[in-house]
């Protein structure tokens, strides 16, 4: 054969061969709930969830970032003492519709080890960008509840005996708290990608309408969307950079609700406000307050363990919060002293900080005439927490080019 020839054969050949087929589509994180550990009584906030569940069943509304063909369902005994026995469990994609049974490696149900979370195997059904999904998990045996996310936003309902695969549940109590589930992925196009938002209460949503998917994260998801990048929220409330609070501390954490989500290309970091504020309260009453330098040190460790995995990482400036929590057992969360180091934060992160954009909040949410206060327009009415419009304009005031600067609008799927 003479070269063309050659060439041509060994071209065909080429094409003919596993390694020349068309790449599966990638999974990619679509939702998450970051885990937390269950408090005991004496914490200052109920936990909203009883102490134990037998036989029962949890079903809780998710709403996706982006859809797909296919997703999965991240189960999860984080924080648990003993194996979580999981009886069954199943996705719908819509209140009323017919649930899907879920399997693990092909069964039923499944164990999962303390500290350990579970994967379901993908299940075909396919979903559109912000389309709510409904998970109902199953436990047959007594269950005590060690691992929760608190502040979920939705309503859950907790029902008796086995009805994963009921359209509709025959309800004995609701709970705004998130059980078992963590996390759903999606089996996205190829070039898709997730967005992870770690933070404190702002982030998890507190005070943004209940069941309505208003919290900032969401507005982000909305903008994203058409761009094939999804949205992952892991925002805990209470949340601290450098200590633990009503979770890991966000240098503990990072790793997994950050650096282990699939598809993940961008963070952004918006915490330190419960660092700062949270000493001399009825949460930390003998705690001393960390110095800026502490602050930044912390910043700096999430910044370098992105940037080791390829990431770009994104900080924000910390939102005002002048007279915050008025009327409860934290009014002396906000005081003068407080208030200059986060200025002093916040002229940092503007000016002289690692991260590879900043995302100016504080600008974004104050009181023209008095910069110390969220605006009226925006403040939920307890001075800490942004009201949906709020969260609105959070997510306007992300520079879409800053986060993502190789994405572009796709398709409509």
């Amino acid at each position: 054969m003479n070269a063309l020839t050659r060439l041509t054969a060994a071209a065909l050949l080429a094409a003919s061969t596993p390694a020349f087929a068309q790449a599966p589509a990638p999974w990619v994180a679509s939702w998450q709930a970051s885990p937390q550990p269950v408090w005991d009584a004496s914490f200052l906030f109920p936990t909203l969830i009883p102490a134990a569940l037998e036989a029962q069943t949890v079903r809780q509304t998710a709403r996706l970032s982006l859809g797909g063909n296919q997703l999965r369902i991240r189960l999860s005994n984080a924080y648990g003492t003993t194996p979580l026995r999981i009886g069954a469990a199943s996705v719908a994609g819509a209140d009323g519709q017919a649930p899907l049974a879920l399997t693990f490696e092909g069964h039923a149900g499944t164990q999962i080890a303390p500290g350990q979370a579970r994967l379901s195997d993908p299940v075909t059904l396919p979903t559109h960008d912000l389309q709510a999904v409904q998970v109902s998990v199953y436990v047959p045996a007594h269950t005590p509840l060690h691992t929760f996310h608190w502040d979920g936003r939705q309503t859950a309902l907790i029902g008796v005996g086995d009805q994963t695969l009921a359209p509709r549940m025959d309800t004995a109590s609701t709970t705004t708290a998130r059980l078992f589930v963590t996390g759903i992925e999606v089996q996205a196009a190829a070039a898709a990608r997730s967005v992870v938002v770690i933070g404190d209460s702002i982030t998890d949503g507190a005070t943004a309408s209940l069941d309505r998917d208003q919290r900032w994260t969401d507005h982000l998801a909305a903008r994203l969307a058409p761009r094939g990048v999804a949205v992952v929220n892991a925002g805990i409330s209470g949340g601290r950079l450098l200590r633990d609070g009503m979770g890991d501390a966000a240098t503990t954490r990072f790793q997994r609700d950050v650096l282990d989500v699939p598809g993940v290309a961008s963070v952004i970091v918006l915490i330190g406000i419960n660092d700062i504020a949270w000493p001399g309260t009825a949460f930390a009453r003998g705690q001393a307050r960390p110095g800026l330098d502490e602050l930044q040190a912390g910043y700096r460790t999430l910044v370098e363990q992105a940037h080791r995995r390829g990431l770009r990482i994104l900080g924000a400036t910390l939102p005002p919060f002048a007279g915050a929590l008025p009327g409860t057992p934290l009014d002396d969360y906000y005081q003068p002293g407080k208030d200059a180091l986060r200025q002093q934060l916040n002229d940092w992160l503007r000016t002289d900080s690692p991260f590879d954009a900043v995302i100016d909040l504080d600008a974004a949410l104050r009181d023209p005439a008095d910069p110390s206060r969220i605006a009226a327009a925006y403040d939920s009415g307890d001075h800490l927490h942004p009201g949906d419009a709020g969260n609105r304009a959070m997510a306007e005031a992300v520079d879409l080019q800053e986060l993502l600067p190789w994405a572009q609008p796709v398709a409509p799927r």
